[in-house]
């Protein structure tokens, strides 16, 4: 499972958001606009910037809403 950190109204984490249903790619979401978890992206990834997509289980992490819809593409079925 894949954390984004995203915020609602942000067409870009509605792009990634579309994507991942699409591609069936299952996700824990985490709104920014919640203080903790914006306090969480920024010490993960240093600014506030959504999307924000977290892969632990290949420990990889990033920014672009383009590039997380071509990670799912690539990744979801080892997801």
């Amino acid at each position: 499972m894949y954390t984004l950190y995203y915020r609602p109204t942000c067409p870009y984490s509605k792009k990634v958001l579309a994507a991942a249903k699409a591609l069936g790619v299952g996700l824990e979401l985490r709104d920014i606009g919640e203080g903790v978890h914006c306090g969480e992206l920024k010490k993960r990834g240093g600014k506030q910037q959504v999307p924000y997509l977290v892969d632990r289980k290949h420990n990889i992490e990033m920014y672009e809403s383009d590039d997380i819809v071509e990670y799912f593409r690539s990744h979801a079925a080892s997801a």
